[in-house]
């Protein structure tokens, strides 16, 4: 992309990025003297009530899982008592100590990890910031053990295309080499080529339950196997699914072992703050056992300023956002989760009967709950389907390889009419399209040019020009 290319694109992500223009007050420095409080809240309570729209009326896909009212405001009561907690600290804060080991026991019980009062030794962890740290940490501690115990140098992982962007991010940060497993036609990973990739030097393999595009579940104990052959660890991706397919599978629906059922499965990752219905950002990591663990810490006893130890890649760390995530679990509890699954999906149920019935639209996978599709006809592309839902208000995710859409069902979309709202405006943009194919929009032409011949120089120009764009005052 030339400069004027560059121009162009940042010209048509600056609404999007930036739709208020001058209707608030933009700061390029700190204020002379600090702003009156109530009209800082003011003006917080203004964006707040623009935003909200969206995604309590179920135009989001995932996003935000929860989004009852009274659920915000427990978690926002918890937030407040909690707020100067931090769990660097355990002296002052041994609350957040007391959080943070019941959430980890809780998650891994509910995966089968065993029980802390059982003569076998319980599944172990840390709480994280997220999926992606959880996800880092697990590689990087495969890392690292592969080194102290195997003097591997040169590490890989094995990991499906289909698996999140995280374990690339590992690969990049961490210096280990991402060997991509292909998909079959189901859009899960193809295990004889998985077998083929490892090598002296595999540290771990890598299995989706589910994987972020079709929602689809990767053939974990196929996979789990062949490591557990090798000698290599397997770390299971459950950040999307861990809340939802054990309730799934007690309400029915076939859900294949995933979990620490699979006995090649030495680590897992698992989202509180999707469908654990905790607020941003926690996640859990979990371990079959401690020694596998300990090379996820950070330690050094070098420092002038005292011994320093870390279990995550943070030092101080909002021991706030903890003890929302255990008040969720605690609060909801196992018959609350299976209502919310039972919920969500019957929606999802409705909503992919719906797309498979729509002319030129074709489901992807076979997902529970995450509605995935694309269309073969030339007159119906995708990504100008995307930006006509948009149009209408629908926040959804655009996906590519193949090209492609999807919604991740939450409780949002449980609500009275919120499916037949979406059926009936995609079926209307379908025909948007149909009849005028060349419908200008934003993410079609993103799409194109991500796809264009040059690859990985387009999307760099591309990513920095977006991020030029956000962070501009």
């Amino acid at each position: 992309m030339d400069a004027d290319e560059r121009a162009a694109l940042a010209a048509m992500l600056e609404p999007e990025l930036k739709p208020y223009d001058d209707r608030f007050q933009r700061h390029h420095r700190l204020p002379p003297t600090g702003l009156d409080r109530e009209a800082v809240l003011a003006e917080m309570r203004e964006l707040q009530a623009l935003e909200e729209a969206r995604w309590s009326d179920g135009y989001a896909s995932g996003a935000v899982y929860h989004g009852d009212p009274d659920h915000i405001a427990f978690m926002n009561e918890v937030y407040a008592l909690n707020s100067q907690a931090n769990p660097l600290h355990a002296d002052l804060w041994p609350s957040a100590t007391k959080y943070e080991a019941e959430i980890v026991a809780m998650v891994a019980s509910m995966l089968h990890g065993g029980d802390a009062h059982e003569d076998a030794p319980a599944v172990c962890g840390t709480v994280t910031s997220g999926g992606t740290e959880s996800i880092l940490l697990a590689m990087k501690t495969y890392r690292d053990q592969a080194r102290a115990e195997r003097g591997v140098t040169e590490p890989n992982i094995v990991a499906p295309v289909s698996a999140h962007a995280a374990f690339d991010k590992a690969s990049q940060y961490f210096g280990i080499e991402l060997r991509r497993v292909p998909l079959g036609r189901d859009f899960k990973a193809e295990v004889s080529v998985a077998r083929q990739l490892v090598d002296a030097d595999t540290v771990a393999m890598v299995g989706s339950a589910v994987q972020f595009p079709q929602g689809v579940i990767d053939p974990i104990e196929e996979l789990a196997a062949v490591a557990a052959e090798l000698g290599i660890g397997f770390h299971t991706d459950s950040c999307l699914g861990g809340f939802v397919l054990p309730w799934a599978e007690r309400l029915g629906h076939p859900v294949p072992p995933f979990d620490f059922r699979v006995p090649g499965v030495t680590s897992m990752s698992c989202d509180t703050h999707k469908f654990g219905y905790a607020a941003k950002g926690t996640s859990v990591v979990l371990y079959r056992d401690p020694d596998l663990r300990a090379h996820q810490y950070y330690r050094t006893a070098e420092w002038p300023g005292g011994l320093y130890f870390s279990p995550t890649f943070a030092g101080s760390r909002p021991g706030a956002l903890s003890a929302q995530a255990w008040a969720a679990l605690v609060s909801i509890g196992e018959e609350g989760y299976l209502e919310a699954t039972r919920r969500i999906l019957a929606a999802a149920a409705v909503m992919r009967d719906g797309v498979a019935a729509i002319d030129g639209l074709e489901l992807h996978g076979d997902s529970l709950w995450l509605v995935a599709f694309g269309s073969s006809d030339p007159d119906v592309g995708i990504y100008a389907v995307l930006d006509q839902m948009g149009h209408r208000g629908w926040s959804l995710n655009g996906l590519q390889q193949p090209p492609s859409v999807h919604l991740c069902t939450t409780l949002r979309h449980t609500a009275d009419g919120v499916a037949e709202r979406f059926l009936t405006d995609l079926a209307a943009a379908v025909e948007a399209v149909r009849a005028d194919p060349g419908a200008g929009g934003s993410m079609a032409p993103v799409y194109g040019m991500a796809a264009s011949v040059d690859g990985r120089g387009t999307v760099e120009d591309i990513l920095r020009t977006y991020v030029d764009v956000l962070y501009r005052v």
